[in-house]
């Protein structure tokens, strides 16, 4: 199974009727692409990849390497063919200025960084964010994007926070054309750092 033919872009939006981290994935047409639940009361992170809110069949599964957060990293696993894709890694402590991924293959070898855009973006999410009543409309005006790129410096993905109450809605555009298995590797990783990302405010 791998997350191929797509029509982007890609709209990630989060329910929210449940306590859960759960969020649709959808493309432009409105068709499903995915459905993905973050298993609560968790030591370590683990995220599954259902075929759509029936959560009838499961494709992928995400578990982080270690209980703490420090150095963690998200192993990325297809389900049904019992295979490893690689993983994503955040290099030590989280930074109040940008956030900053890797994404590693199945063989261990860097194939992409996820990178924030605008530094700024954050400092003001988190200042205004603490406003009372002011802060509850951050996710309207203060939205980053994220650009993913290889190793050869291009950009390949764009992520960007739309503007919603609450933080919910995330739309992921393909600028450059990948083989099938690093795009998979790629909305993988993307999925996972939004849960992240979204997690930390």
């Amino acid at each position: 199974m791998a997350l191929n033919n797509l029509n982007y872009p890609l709209d990630f939006k989060f329910k929210i009727s449940t306590l859960a981290s759960d969020f649709n994935i959808t493309d432009k047409n409105g068709n499903y692409v995915a459905y993905v639940r973050q298993k609560m009361f968790k030591l370590k992170e683990d995220v599954i990849v259902f075929n759509d809110e029936s959560k009838s069949k499961e494709l992928f599964r995400i578990q982080a390497n270690k209980w703490i957060d420090f150095n963690s990293s998200y192993s990325l696993n297809d389900i049904l063919q019992n295979k490893n894709f690689g993983r994503l890694a955040r290099k030590g402590m989280r930074s109040i200025w940008k956030a900053s991924y890797d994404i590693l293959d199945a063989n261990d070898q860097s194939k992409f960084k996820i990178q924030e855009d605008n530094a700024w973006v954050r400092f003001f999410d988190g200042v205004v964010g603490e406003i009372p009543i002011i802060g509850m409309f951050t996710g309207y005006f203060l939205n980053p994007t994220y650009s993913v790129t290889g190793v050869d410096g291009k950009v390949y993905f764009k992520l960007k926070k739309m503007p919603s109450f609450f933080g919910r809605r995330f739309q992921l555009d393909r600028i450059i054309d990948i083989d099938d298995e690093d795009e998979s590797l790629v909305i993988l990783s993307l999925l996972m750092m939004v849960l992240l990302e979204r997690a930390r405010g």
